[in-house]
């Protein structure tokens, strides 16, 4: 059964997406910690990060970089912390967040954000993507 994130990218569900190439995708979470909080995936559904070939890795930590710089443009925060769980959806997903203090990489912490905020949030940081 395809995860989450692979409905995703099939377009069987919606996201704020921010940044896509051929084979990765960026788009906001829906549970953020801070406004921003951003998930990089490669379109390939792998489960554990470290079943990704070593290119592939390399080039989604490079994608998970641009990205960043993006949110760092369009998000007033100290800096963009990135954290890889992976129990969440069995599909690889590096989380780029905002942060302003380190109680912001707390994943029990939810910022709540309208329709309108998000996607105003998701076109502000397409905007400032170099891909």
């Amino acid at each position: 059964m395809a995860s989450l994130f692979t409905k995703i990218i099939n377009g069987e569900l919606p996201a704020y997406k921010v940044a896509e190439t051929d084979t990765f995708l960026a788009f906001l979470d829906i549970q953020p910690n801070t406004k921003g909080h951003t998930l990089c995936i490669p379109k390939k559904e792998v489960d554990r990060i470290w079943d990704l070939d070593e290119n592939t890795f390399s080039e989604l930590m490079a994608f998970s970089r641009k990205v960043a710089f993006a949110i760092e443009k369009t998000i007033d925060c100290n800096r963009v912390g990135m954290a890889v769980v992976g129990l969440e959806v069995p599909h690889v997903h590096v989380h780029l967040i905002p942060l302003h203090t380190l109680k912001d990489m707390d994943f029990k912490q939810v910022t709540s954000l309208s329709e309108e905020e998000f996607q105003a949030t998701a076109k502000a940081i397409a905007s400032n993507f170099e891909g």
